[in-house]
């Protein structure tokens, strides 16, 4: 089972066990693609996301932030944002690509970077 970060009534936030920092942001109605989601709940989704970029280019001053929406294995929307290291094992691949290198990246606390997550967006909500 992933970490549940955020939720509210239409959406959740999970923590993708990895290396990096990796969340997905989920829409709790399992649309099949991005544009069978009402406009709101899409615009939403992306406020979501620039919150999310935001906060782990303040936390963890990665080299880039990766944002993917494949959903081939799990057909349901979901985007998943990803603090990418010139350090990390498959930089500059894809997380899904072939490893490079054993990394050993240390990077602050997740807990913490959770928490400002989960703050600025019950901020969003006000």
């Amino acid at each position: 089972m992933h970490l549940l970060i955020y939720e509210d009534s239409e959406i959740y936030i999970e923590k993708e066990e990895s290396e990096i920092p990796w969340l997905k942001i989920f829409t709790k109605e399992p649309f099949k693609e991005l544009g069978d989601v009402p406009k709101p709940l899409r615009l939403k989704l992306f406020e979501v996301y620039d919150i999310i970029e935001h906060e782990m280019k303040r936390y963890y001053t990665p080299k880039k932030i990766n944002l993917a929406s494949f959903a081939n294995m799990l057909p349901r929307v979901h985007l998943h944002v990803m603090a990418r290291f010139e350090e990390d094992s498959y930089f500059p691949n894809p997380m899904w690509g072939e490893k490079l290198r054993e990394s050993n990246l240390r990077l602050p606390d997740e807990k913490d970077f959770h928490k400002r997550v989960f703050n600025a967006l019950n901020q969003m909500k006000k």
